[in-house]
């Protein structure tokens, strides 16, 4: 029996929504065609009608689920507020795609990885309409720390195996997060300057000290030039 467009559309569509949700669940390479294609009800022999590789289905999942984000309403705090939450954290499957799959895509070429970093890109862009700052680069620049900072505390909350440690983590990022922007009285910090020094100094690389740090510099070494004479005693 011929299947019609709309069908096949709705089908590709279903497909995509189980492949998302076990790809988050349990990772890329745990996760077989035949799993997915009995998640979306249909049968396995009919895939490659709708995708020409498993790869394929990667790309396919990443740009469906990460361009179906909603945009985030209330200001950067709310959203960091929701996002580290335990039921976030718990719900892997329906949760966010960058916590659950970016270490993975990284080991993968090509399209995966191109929507991946395409997802990326449009996070960022969506935060920094509600990020704090006087400018758009102030705004990206809180945009991208702040980012990187739930994502990241994502990922450690959810490997640890201790559930303490992992309330922890989500707890003192959020703290983090909002205590940063109170410190700074609403304002964003300009970038800092490298500081060079002693051996990172002479292997060319820099570092970065926290504001108020205070930096103890190696002191200049004596100038070359005559002695002083001694004083003779008659």
């Amino acid at each position: 029996m011929k299947v019609s467009r709309e069908q096949v559309a709705e089908n590709r569509r279903t497909i995509l929504d189980a492949a998302s949700r076990l790809f988050r669940e349990r990772g890329y390479e745990s996760v077989s065609v035949a799993e997915i294609m009995q998640g979306a009800g249909l049968t396995h022999g009919g895939f490659y009608g709708y995708f020409a590789s498993k790869d394929a289905l990667i790309a396919g999942a990443l740009a469906d689920v990460l361009s179906k984000r909603p945009e985030p309403t209330g200001d950067l705090a709310e959203f960091a507020a929701s996002y580290l939450s335990a039921a976030h954290r718990d719900n892997r499957a329906g949760g966010c795609p960058t916590a659950a799959l970016a270490a993975e895509t990284v080991r993968l070429d090509g399209e995966p990885r191109a929507e991946m970093t395409a997802g990326v890109r449009r996070q960022i862009a969506r935060l920094s309409r509600i990020a704090p700052g006087e400018t758009d680069v102030q705004k990206r620049q809180v945009a991208i720390g702040s980012w990187a900072a739930m994502v990241g505390a994502m990922i450690l909350a959810r490997v640890s195996d201790d559930p303490v440690l992992s309330e922890e983590i989500l707890e003192q990022t959020q703290t983090w997060l909002a205590g940063d922007r109170k410190e700074q009285g609403g304002s964003i910090p300009g970038p800092v300057r490298p500081v060079r020094g002693d051996a990172a100094g002479r292997a060319g690389r820099s570092f970065q000290t926290p504001p108020g740090t205070v930096v103890e510099r190696p002191a200049r070494p004596p100038t070359r030039g005559k002695r002083p004479g001694r004083t003779r005693t008659h």
